[in-house]
């Protein structure tokens, strides 16, 4: 938050021309690339200090988040008219495909103008947009899902808490659970390869399927290292307890001269 702030304050200092500008803070509820959370509430306060709008992405927190799986400002009492725009696609917790934009009735208003769905005649097919009403109805009808999805996320954590080389560094409540090599061996290519050869063996010996960094010409940040894992409502103990006795075996074995 610390470097968000300083950021702001340098854009906005002594410049008047950004007082009449449309100026965004945009942010992920639960980032893919390392499964931290990000603070909306400390974010709003910036918000308002430096009068910027903030767009919303809940496409990882939307169904998940939240008492009622309502979101990132469902779960830190965020209220929801403090976030400009919200934004989420529908093919992770409703299980279906394409996504939504919404805010206050101005921005709804504009959306629907501008939109290639009104424009170009591309909105999302009916059956789709039903899926996820009934998505939506199921999750309200049935909050024993979050309740099943937040013991198989702490599940997880605990059952892969001492495995050899790789720590947890995700949040406690993300669906995306994310680890890093516990020590780097000081070279990216080297901790890359050592870290897609575990994938691939957990998938080859196990048929177990987790996700290893990748990187690119193009980043331009520097993203985590390390692996994803993503978890569902959907898995059992049995399913989580075979990750993980998979990926702690592999793991002890491919990073046992590193550690």
């Amino acid at each position: 938050m610390a470097s968000l702030a300083s950021t702001l304050e340098k854009l906005t200092h002594g410049n008047r021309r950004t007082e009449k500008m449309r100026r965004y803070i945009v942010v992920e509820s639960i980032y893919q690339n390392s499964g931290q959370i990000a603070p909306l509430d400390e974010i709003v306060n910036l918000k308002e200090k430096y009068r910027f709008r903030v767009i919303l992405e809940e496409s990882h927190s939307f169904g998940v988040l939240g008492k009622s799986g309502r979101g990132l400002a469902e779960q830190y009492g965020v209220p929801v008219d403090k976030i400009d725009i919200i934004t989420a696609g529908m093919g992770n917790a409703l299980a279906t495909d394409g996504g939504f934009c919404t805010g206050s009735v101005r921005v709804v208003d504009h959306q629907r103008l501008s939109s290639a769905g009104y424009v170009f005649s591309a909105s999302l097919p009916p059956y789709l947009a039903s899926a996820a009403v009934s998505a939506v109805n199921y999750l309200e009808e049935n909050p024993s899902v979050l309740a099943n999805l937040r013991s198989n996320v702490a599940l997880l954590h605990k059952e892969l808490s001492n495995t050899a080389g790789l720590e947890i560094s995700s949040h406690v409540l993300s669906p995306i659970v994310f680890l890093k090599l516990k020590k780097s061996t000081g070279s990216l290519t080297t901790d890359l390869g050592l870290l897609q050869t575990i994938a691939e063996q957990v998938l080859k010996e196990d048929s177990v399927f987790i996700v290893a960094s990748k990187r690119s010409n193009l980043d331009r940040c520097k993203l985590p290292v390390g692996i994803r894992l993503f978890v569902s409502a959907g898995h059992n103990e049995s399913d989580i307890s075979r990750v993980c006795l998979s990926l702690k075996r592999v793991s002890a074995s491919v990073l046992s001269g590193y550690t």
